[in-house]
This record gives C-alpha cells, structure tokens and sequence, in this order.
C-alpha cells in the first residue's frame, strides 16, 4: 500500500477554528494523564482541588492578559454566546426600562430580536439597509437617557465589520459581543459593563463562553430568573453552580498561556495587522476579487470576498481544498468566500491562500 504523505492544510473556518498547534499538541500529550494524576481532564471532577486550581490560574491569566479590574467578576460558563443574548436582558432590563441595539450584522439582529422575548428594546441604529457593510455614524445613534444597557456586537463574523474603537455611549452600561476578535487586540474592560466572548475562535474548543462582568451589574435580575442563568449565583459559585464544560475551560487556560508566551495582546494584534493587512492588500490590487464592507471597519479576523464571476465559486472552493486550504465558502446571506484568520492562524496560510488566489485568477481570470 502507497504510504500517505501529510500535507500541510489550513483551517479558515469561522468557528469552530483552528487552535495554536502548540496548544494541540501540549493537550495530546496530556490527554490520558493530566497534571500526573493517572487520568485525563476530561475525567476530572470539577470539584477536585487539581481542577479548582486550573480555574484559578485560569481567570488569573485571563485577567492579567486582558487587565481587568478588580471590580469585574469573570464566568466561564455554557451555552455559547448566544446563551448570553437571553443571559443579558433577563439580569439586566428590569420592568419600565428600555435597553439600545445597535445592529451592524447578523449577531447583533439575533440578539435584539432575542432580548424582544425579556422587555423593551430599542433599535438605536442600524446598517441593515445596505446589507451590514458600514457602521452608522455615532451621531446617527437614537439612545434613551436611561438605557439600561447598550449593546453591540464589535466584530461581525458573517459580514467581516468591526468596531475599531469603543463607542463612547455616556454613563449607560455598554454590553459587547467580543467573541469573534478577543483577545486580538488589547483593549480597556473599565469602559464595559459587560463582556461576552465565545470561546470556539480565539479561545478554544466550542462549549464555553466566557462573561467579563462589573459588580455592580450583577443581582438584579427579576424573581422569575431560572438559577442557572442568574449572574450572580454563578458568580458566588465560581462558574461551578452546575458541572462546567471541563475541557474547553483546560484547553483555554493553554490558550490563555500561550498568548502570554506569545507576547500578550500587543503581539495578537501586531500579526492580526499583518495577516489581515496583505489578505486585503492583494483583494484590493485585483479587479477579479472584491470585498464589500466599508474600508474604515474592516475586519481584521474575517474577510469575505467575491470572485468577478459567481459561476466560479465552486471551482475556486474544489481547488483550495485540494491545495489545503479548508472552509473558505461565504455565509449564504453574503455569498462567496470568507477568511477567518483568528490568532492560531500563521502567516503561512494567508501567504499560500494569497499565491493560491493570484495563480486562480491567471487561470480563469
């Protein structure tokens, strides 16, 4: 039998994405006895003082990468960050109140159309009306005096938009989908009242999320609040008020280790720049490929892009898997192709996507 040669093959899935291969190969080396215990992670009970000591060192990586202050509470907890889409508005918009939307994409749309099912909402702005391409002025904004909240989604994973700044909405809680670009770029959590971050781009396995969140957010929820989504109990129980999801938590402390090794925040965002800047660069120097969004909130995480001819698709998705450049097929509601170029993504890749690019469009061209 012909022996099998591995090629080398790179992941531009959404999400789940690809991990730092260090990280990987760390976890296969510890999959069947983790921390010299006889027994794998996944077998640990989360009440074990080996298990309660990964949590805390943990959060304590997390916070250091990030800087997050001593009056924030940090929860990694289940269900994704669409969980938190109800999470949110059933912990924080109390009968009377009004909270703000600002809809710049597909995330952002689910969750006011899921915090309709809690209270009042209210659409403060939105770029529906040109298929989520741009972010609407901040001046444009329609915010109550008393909000309860501001939410917004501060990269848009279908649409390939984010925020490149943090908005400045007043005194108002300011709530933020992080999930698909944290821990990319450094950022200030004192101007957030809250934080949301799924774990399946840049900071694991799918099955986590992880909740930044300011203390005096947090035990206000109404009576009919199911314990399991009460911000406070979780917090009083250190995120274990239910059996957490184990292993995504483990393999994020690696990852958490891993930015740190890499030179923290600083460095994610030097090579986001990087990998994102020369992806676009060879976009914009084609008439054959085009990206829609507004140049100013370009994503440097998720880059969708259409070839001249739609009829050409298929071939082009056929002939980079065979090149070794897996899930680069649009979201249906965009069309085309997307790049999710996360932290683990190398240069590497986005140097052979863009070869491969350049050389399809002198074939068919």
């Amino acid at each position: 039998m012909e022996q099998m040669v591995n090629k080398t093959v790179y992941n531009f899935a959404p999400g789940p994405a690809m991990l730092p291969r260090a990280v990987m190969e760390q976890a296969q080396r510890e999959f069947l006895d983790w921390n010299a215990t006889g027994m794998s992670v996944m077998e640990i009970s989360h009440r074990s003082k080996e298990f309660s000591a990964l949590a805390e060192e943990s959060e304590a990586d997390l916070r250091d990468i990030l800087g997050i202050p001593g009056n924030y509470q940090v929860l990694f907890l289940q269900g994704g960050a669409t969980s938190q889409f109800s999470m949110v508005p059933m912990n924080l918009l109390r009968e009377g109140q009004v909270a703000d939307y600002i809809l710049t994409g597909n995330w952002s749309k689910k969750a006011f159309k899921e915090a309709q099912h809690f209270g009042k909402v209210n659409m403060a702005a939105s770029s529906e009306d040109v298929n989520f391409t741009t972010i609407p002025d901040r001046d444009t904004w329609k915010l109550g005096d008393q909000s309860a909240y501001v939410y917004y989604c501060s990269n848009e994973t279908i649409g390939g938009l984010e925020f490149q700044n943090t908005p400045d909405v007043g005194e108002r809680p300011l709530v933020c989908d992080l999930t698909s670009h944290a821990l990319s770029r450094p950022i200030d959590v004192s101007r957030y009242g809250i934080i949301i971050a799924g774990s399946q781009k840049n900071i694991g396995p799918a099955g986590l999320v992880i909740v930044i969140i300011r203390e005096d957010l947090i035990g206000k929820p109404s009576n009919h609040l199911p314990s399991l989504y009460d911000y406070a109990i979780m917090a009083e129980n250190g995120s274990m008020f239910n059996t957490p999801a184990t292993f995504s938590w483990y393999m994020a402390s690696l990852v958490f280790k891993w930015i740190k090794a890499q030179g923290g925040l600083a460095a994610m965002e030097r090579n986001a720049i990087a990998r994102s800047g020369s992806l676009y660069q060879a976009i914009d120097a084609s008439d054959f490929y085009s990206n829609p969004v507004d140049r100013r909130y370009r994503s440097r995480m998720n880059i969708p892009f259409t070839l001249a001819d739609a009829a050409l698709d298929g071939k082009f998705l056929a002939e980079a898997k065979a090149a070794g450049l897996e899930a680069l097929k649009g979201h249906r509601s965009v069309g085309g192709m997307r790049a999710s170029i996360y932290n683990a993504m190398p240069q590497a890749g986005v140097d052979s996507l863009i070869d491969f690019m350049r050389d399809f469009e002198k074939r068919y061209g």
